[in-house]
């Protein structure tokens, strides 16, 4: 490393947050990262801590000292509403020295997304990511009591993105030249059905899974009695049953950012076989 730098993280107990911390580690950069409560936040040794909160700019003040990249969410507070705080904290970052910026896509409309666009002063890139990886965990109880998974929608194609990957192009924008103003839309390096999803599952934990397929009304019903409002259920069927293009396309940016090609779900599934084991594991 020739020139490390020092970068302060929100969002860091996230699941995209915790990757940008270990990317940027890895690369040999300094880490501070941003939480309401740092003595739960269980970050590696070597990050700095600090307490802050996004909805309160002002409180960012002494975390933004020193730093020379920032990585933003969308969302906060304690019910995570939209930040409308965007224009605040961009002009305590110039006013910081902060150099770049990286804001995680919100799946949707976001004030402070359109504050980082706007401004003057920073160079900043959005990151799109499209369905994490680790998604697949909310399958994880069906296997484990039943070797199923249950789904609607099962040939539905999706390039998702190792969560790790997405940690890894924040951190090259966030320390290096040539991405201002650059919106990365960042995918995995194939296109999935769910059936392909649970046969790298099985692969990984060594076991065969059922794919049992939903009607669209057995998968409304399951979601309302999960609590889910007519809203979210309303996205989850376009989102499932529509996939929008971009979801549905493999991009190259991991490699053209990083140097190395994007991770592959059979990678993901390895990794956490673990979380699928279920009780026929030896």
């Amino acid at each position: 490393m020739t020139n490390p730098q020092k970068v302060l993280v929100t969002g860091a107990t996230g699941t995209v947050g915790r990757q940008v911390v270990a990317e940027l580690l890895a690369r040999g950069h300094a880490v501070r990262a941003l939480t309401r409560d740092a003595a739960k936040a269980n970050f590696p040794a070597g990050v700095e801590a600090v307490e802050g909160d996004l909805t309160e700019p002002d409180s960012l003040v002494p975390a933004l000292e020193g730093v020379t990249g920032l990585h933003l969410i969308t969302f906060g507070g304690a019910y995570f509403a939209p930040l409308e705080t965007g224009p605040r904290i961009l002009e305590l970052a110039r006013a910081a020295g902060v150099r770049r910026v990286t804001v995680l896509h919100g799946g949707g409309p976001s004030p402070l997304e359109d504050a980082v666009r706007a401004s003057g002063g920073v160079d900043w890139t959005v990151l799109m990511p499209v369905e994490f990886m680790s998604n697949a965990l909310e399958w994880a109880p069906g296997v484990v009591d039943a070797d199923e998974v249950r789904e609607p929608f099962v040939d539905r194609l999706s390039a998702m993105v190792h969560e790790g990957d997405i940690g890894a192009v924040a951190a090259v924008a966030l320390t290096e030249e040539g991405h201002a103003g650059r919106e990365y839309v960042i995918t995995g390096p194939e296109l999935l059905t769910v059936g392909d999803k649970v046969a790298a599952l099985a692969a990984a934990r060594g076991r065969e899974i059922s794919l049992v397929e939903l009607t669209q009304e057995q998968a409304v019903a399951r979601w309302r009695a999960a609590g889910h409002s007519e809203e979210t259920i309303g996205f989850l069927l376009e989102v499932y049953g529509n996939t929008p293009e971009a979801g549905r396309t493999v991009a190259g940016t991991v490699e053209k950012v990083t140097g190395r090609p994007a991770r592959t779900f059979a990678r993901w599934a390895a990794e956490h076989a673990d979380a699928f084991a279920g009780t026929g594991a030896a």
